[in-house]
């Protein structure tokens, strides 16, 4: 480990957009093919854990994209399912540019801004963005970039880990979990609380 998981309490109140990789970062980075009756269909391993972290940076109010550079049904599906609507599946050359709109949109600056990658299409962008991160297994060169590296590795719950750091570094995290706790109650009829 690198020794850079803590977050700077003044970067993270900067943050109000967090842009993912997503092969690599919610992925293991494996790509499974499999053959379906002759037609042939990639699958991808996600980690519940990550939805959940993605949930309470939407929940913070910050603006959550996916920006990856290859097209995956199963990266669709999954952002579809955590309503991620900002979802990018680009040429690994435009991922620069791609951010740029999504930074646009969310009338966002690059320095209020954080991408977690693990791979070379990932440099320009971690080059320019005010908070940039990393997964323990990336390329040495985008390590040498981040800002904060992940423990845990891509796939297996490092983008939970990263949301967790932001919010935690920010103040949040503790009255986002208590206010996710108390949504579990007020759902059921019959709370045990007084």
């Amino acid at each position: 480990m690198s020794g850079r998981s803590q977050l700077a309490p003044e970067l993270a109140q900067r943050i109000r957009v967090v842009v993912l990789d997503a092969d690599g970062v919610l992925t293991n980075g494996g790509i499974y093919v499999a053959d379906g009756d002759g037609t042939p269909f990639e699958a991808r391993k996600f980690h519940v854990r990550d939805g959940v972290g993605l949930l309470m940076l939407r929940r913070a109010g910050l603006t959550v994209a996916i920006v990856s550079g290859k097209l995956s049904p199963a990266v669709r599906a999954r952002a579809e399912d955590l309503g991620i609507d900002e979802l990018h599946q680009v040429d690994p050359h435009d991922k620069l540019s791609t951010v740029a709109g999504v930074l646009e949109r969310a009338g966002a600056a690059w320095d209020e801004a954080a991408f977690v990658g693990d791979d070379l299409a990932d440099l320009p962008v971690l080059r320019t963005v005010g908070l940039p991160a990393a997964v323990p297994q990336a390329a040495l060169e985008v390590r040498e970039e981040a800002s904060w590296i992940a423990s845990t590795a891509g796939g297996d719950g490092a983008v939970r880990e990263f949301a967790e750091a932001l919010l935690r570094a920010r103040g949040d995290w503790t009255d986002l979990v208590e206010a996710f706790v108390d949504d579990c109650f007020d759902r059921w009829d019959g709370s045990p609380r007084g």
